[in-house]
């Protein structure tokens, strides 16, 4: 019956658990892949950073666990608890700080697992732990094995993973969409903005590809000199601090609580912008009252500002998709039509690498203003502008729609999982498995 689920020993439910070695890896540019802890967050196995080992190594770190789909990977520390399921045909090795849990298939749902092991009240076992290590928080095994996790029938832990993974694996759809989105967007930048393809085609006598004519004519078929070498002519080589607004931010008071307490407008840190997914900043941790924002010396920005850290760490980069107010960690670019947001974005991700050599500092490096401002960005004429920011709009407005509908659909699968895991919701007709499925 509904909330009346016993609950199991982790290693109850296991056919196995088993440590890391507790060596580091010999690592190698290629070869046999090694799962690190920045490859587990959120539930998901995230493998867009990836470390490699030689096969001699790979064996040594195989002995104690061979990894297969359906097992769990769970982090010991730094940070704690973070787990992920690894898919069938994936060869790969425990790194450091990570131990394998592969469930008893006759008495566990692999999913179900990795759901209850995220759950709130799992979670908070785990932070039992908190603090234990000697520099660092660690979970200890026999911590691990004791964790108590929900054990309805198998049958309903199978449908209570098919409703939670429905509505994760649309998220994860979404997020695939737009990185192939922002892929496209930046793609075209690196062709009109950067590699000057429809002016070389024209020179070389050539149509430009992909342009109608219209798009086509606001190309030249010449080049010229300038400050930062041969550009399309007409175009400009400028400072961007010539070019669009760039602004810094504060922080109030934290002690003052008229400039917190019952705020309403959003203000920003670096921190927000970790688990970003895509450019596109849509909520903040925090929010300041207007006697607040009259603290921040750049106020409330318009929509539309582009957002750049510029400390902890440099490069966190993000449109915000509301009024915001920031701290003193960022670089604020408020654009115009001579650079557009759009523009502006794809330009900071093509020249990461020299911002970031701009930056100085002993404790951490950062970027002033000051450094900022002079960096050179090539601009074509205002036309020109328009027609990409007319070409790449859509596919932000996509990129935003999705990232809304993703939040939608964490919030509905958070709310769900402490009454699915206890027994409060009863899939047993199916019907909530039927409506996420539409």
């Amino acid at each position: 019956m509904a909330g009346e689920w016993k609950k199991e020993r982790l290693s109850a439910l296991c056919a196995e658990i088993a440590d890391c070695p507790h060596s580091t890896p010999l690592w190698t540019d290629s070869g046999a892949l090694v799962l690190r802890s920045q490859n587990i967050r959120n539930g998901r196995l995230d493998l867009g950073t990836k470390s490699y080992t030689d096969e001699a190594h790979f064996e040594q770190r195989s002995r104690r666990a061979r990894l297969r789909g359906g097992d769990l990977v769970i982090t010991r520390e730094a940070p704690m608890g973070e787990v992920c399921l690894i898919p069938d045909g994936l060869r790969c090795c425990l790194g450091q700080r990570m131990v394998m849990l592969r469930p008893d298939p006759q008495k566990c749902d692999s999913r179900f697992l990795l759901y209850s092991i995220q759950s709130r009240a799992v979670q908070d076992e785990i932070k039992v732990n908190e603090g234990t290590g000697s520099t660092v928080s660690n979970l200890r095994i026999p911590l691990l094995e004791a964790l108590p996790i929900p054990h309805p029938p198998l049958a309903e832990q199978k449908a209570i993973a098919a409703v939670l993974g429905a509505l994760d694996d649309k998220i994860e759809l979404n997020r695939r969409m737009n990185a192939t989105l922002e892929a496209m967007a930046r793609a075209l930048f690196q062709s009109w903005f950067v590699d000057f393809d429809p002016v070389r085609a024209k020179l070389d006598g050539r149509k430009p590809v992909g342009l109608d004519d219209s798009n086509a004519e606001l190309f030249p078929d010449s080049f010229q000199e300038s400050a930062v070498g041969l550009i399309p002519k007409g175009w400009t080589a400028e400072a961007v601090g010539d070019v669009v607004d760039c602004v810094g931010g504060g922080t109030p008071s934290t002690k003052e609580t008229k400039y917190w307490e019952g705020g309403t407008y959003h203000w920003t840190t670096p921190r927000d912008f970790s688990s970003l997914q895509s450019p596109i900043l849509l909520e903040t941790d925090r929010k300041l009252t207007e006697a607040g924002i009259a603290k921040v010396s750049s106020g409330l920005l318009p929509a539309g500002t582009l957002l750049l850290s510029s400390r902890a760490p440099v490069g966190y980069l993000a449109i915000a998709a509301m009024p915001v107010a920031i701290n003193q960690g960022f670089i604020a670019l408020k654009c115009n039509e001579r650079a557009s947001n759009f523009f502006m974005l794809s330009w900071c991700q093509m020249h990461m690498a020299e911002i970031e050599s701009r930056a100085t500092g002993t404790t951490f490096a950062e970027i002033s203003k000051q450094n900022f401002r002079p960096i050179r960005v090539v601009l074509p004429p205002k036309e020109l502008m328009a027609a990409f920011t007319a070409k790449v709009a859509p596919v932000y407005a996509q990129i935003h729609a999705n990232l809304h509908q993703s939040r939608t659909l964490a919030s509905l699968r958070d709310a769900l999982l402490p009454k699915l895991l206890s027994g409060e919701i009863n899939l047993g007709h199916g019907v909530l498995a039927s409506m996420v499925a539409k």
